[in-house]
């Protein structure tokens, strides 16, 4: 009996803190039911190892996320679209880094600078891609950095195109001052979004960091949507005022180029 305890005891898992637990068992609710394509209540506790009453506290989060749905005449749980939105949210990441690759690589090669393709995450702007020009002087990697809406081109290229619910509210949150020359002002910011959507493209100069401008322009889906923002970025001294058009001009094509490769034919 002793020796059957203690070898139970050394295979148990560690005991996990509350809440990571409760998001494994998130997951693995998820995993159930696609794995079964529906399950009841009763199910999905017994594969759990828990109460009926924790499954069903479980399935009613993820239900009223939209990631579980329920058919209401046999109470039986299967996935529910918002799974699909995750799914096409990560597939269209996949995607726009894998068809943006050459672009910006030829984008690179023509202006000589460093090229980022950002897509929108929650209140950041997520760099996907990143390609470095000959002329670039620094070795700063800019892959997977969240970047503020406000204070980059690609950031202030994305949020342009957002719904208005989706750009009030970051509008109407605290915008931080990372340099002197950062745009703070809800209302000075929301006429810069006005001219994006008018211009076709976004420009930041030395917001984010002193020393450093760029410009990104929208790249969009099938449906004309904003997914994307392509984005060069170039030391001050080497974008005056007498360059920024050829900048300008280069990426708007090849941000229209990658909307093509992502199937948008305008």
């Amino acid at each position: 009996m002793t020796d059957s305890v203690e070898g139970q005891a050394e295979t148990k898992p560690p005991k996990q803190p509350g809440g990571v637990q409760s998001v494994d068992r998130a997951v693995t609710v998820l995993e159930i039911l696609a794995r079964h394509g529906e399950a009841a209540v009763t199910e999905v506790a017994e594969e759990l190892g828990v109460h009926k009453s924790t499954a069903f506290r479980l399935l009613a989060v993820l239900e009223n996320r939209g990631l579980v749905g329920q058919e209401q005449e046999r109470g039986k749980y299967y996935l529910a679209a918002g799974v699909l939105r995750l799914a096409g949210a990560a597939a269209v990441r996949l995607d726009i880094s894998q068809e943006g690759a050459p672009v910006c690589r030829e984008l690179a090669a023509e202006l000589g600078e460093t090229v980022n393709i950002a897509v929108l995450e929650g209140d950041a702007a997520v760099n996907v891609t990143q390609v470095r020009g000959p002329a670039s002087v620094t070795a700063q990697n800019w892959l997977g950095r969240r970047t503020p809406l406000h204070a980059t081109s690609s950031g202030k290229a994305l949020l342009a195109y957002q719904p208005r619910a989706v750009r009030e509210a970051v509008l109407a949150r605290k915008l931080p001052r990372l340099t002197e020359r950062t745009v703070t002002s809800a209302a000075a910011l929301r006429r810069e979004l006005a001219e994006v959507v008018e211009q076709g493209f976004a420009v930041a100069i030395e917001e984010l960091e002193l020393g450093l401008r760029a410009v990104a322009a929208p790249v969009r889906a099938p449906d004309g949507s904003v997914i994307g923002a392509i984005s060069v970025s170039v030391p001050a001294y080497r974008l005056a005022e007498e360059r920024l058009p050829e900048v300008v001009k280069a990426t708007v094509s090849a941000a229209g180029e990658l909307s093509r490769r992502m199937g948008c034919g305008s």
